[in-house]
């Protein structure tokens, strides 16, 4: 366990500085706006790129992967959208909220980094291989869901597949994380090895993505807080830290996942709840308090719950 706090808790304290750094005013909060773009639009793609482009998939197929993840989220969703709406009595939007913050994991910012650290290449192309559809299912299944609920709860009038799907499109395509995901399959098929001044300049941009996604995490965590829906949002922060990597690690084993994949997909579930979560919220403008108190209360005791599920998958 001691080997398992060496390896959990610099995760932690990078954005614990981060977000130090923030407030005690050495830095201004739009050094951390810029350094999230940096990593978003530049050094987190092209970590992705390397990692499939030098991957060797040992003829693993990657369904499997998605099934034992994506059901995990579904498991967790539905039971803390019924919780939400049932036990507290929410509107079916809040309860839509509840729901994608109890399974909305930050697998860029968080995931990939303790990945890397914890399992190593292996567990990398793991989690590269759910990044390339992790975001558009998430988006997707939000955007619809919380549609749904707003025709139940207001009799809004639906827009219509065309023009959600329209939406849905513009957005994934000018997603830096698709190209890198696309570019690192196209390099690894067309047989061409990445060598010379390619390799190093990808290895270095590669090399700073994961302390400066942790970084930039803990100067935005600035604008979030306790900002209410408390008992609501600690609901939604137990399921997000225990139930969603307990159904991975089941659905994952009764797969027959590779012990390396396993860690990766439990690892990067256990992570705290993903900022996209307060930005589907507020896109929706909806529960925008709840999202923003299951990030914090995900962050702040993700060191501990983190630090379980390492223990349990290494």
């Amino acid at each position: 366990m001691f080997d398992v706090a060496l390896n959990v808790l610099p995760i932690f304290l990078m954005i614990l500085i981060g977000w130090a750094v923030v407030a005690s005013g050495y830095l201004k909060p739009e050094a951390g706006i810029a350094l999230s773009e940096f990593v978003f639009k530049l050094a987190v793609p092209v970590l992705i790129f390397r990692t499939l482009a030098e991957a060797d998939f040992h003829g693993a197929f990657p369904v499997r992967l998605w099934i034992a993840y994506f059901a995990g989220v579904a498991v967790t969703w539905t039971v803390g959208h019924i919780i939400a709406s049932q036990l507290f009595r929410t509107d079916q939007r809040t309860a839509t909220v509840a729901g994608v913050s109890a399974a909305f994991a930050n697998n860029v910012f968080i995931g990939l980094p303790l990945v890397d650290r914890l399992v190593g290449p292996k567990g990398m192309v793991a989690v590269s291989i759910l990044l390339a559809v992790h975001l558009p299912i998430m988006m997707v299944a939000s955007s619809l869901l919380i549609e749904r609920a707003e025709r139940r709860d207001i009799g809004k009038q639906s827009e219509g597949w065309y023009a959600l799907f329209r939406y849905l499109g513009l957005n994934l395509s000018r997603n830096p994380l698709v190209f890198g995901v696309l570019g690192g399959i196209l390099w690894h098929f067309s047989g061409i090895p990445l060598t010379g001044v390619p390799k190093i300049v990808a290895d270095q941009l590669a090399a700073v993505a994961a302390p400066a996604a942790l970084l930039s995490l803990g100067m935005a965590m600035r604008r979030y807080g306790l900002g209410g829906n408390a008992t609501l949002a600690s609901s939604s922060s137990v399921l997000k830290l225990f139930l969603l990597p307990a159904c991975v690690l089941v659905f994952s084993k009764l797969l027959g996942l590779s012990h390396e994949w396993q860690a990766a997909l439990v690892l990067t579930s256990s992570v705290p709840t993903g900022i996209n979560a307060w930005l589907i919220a507020a896109q929706f403008r909806t529960a925008e308090k709840l999202a923003a108190s299951t990030i914090t209360l995900t962050t702040g005791f993700g060191v501990l719950t983190v630090m379980f599920w390492a223990w349990m998958v290494g």
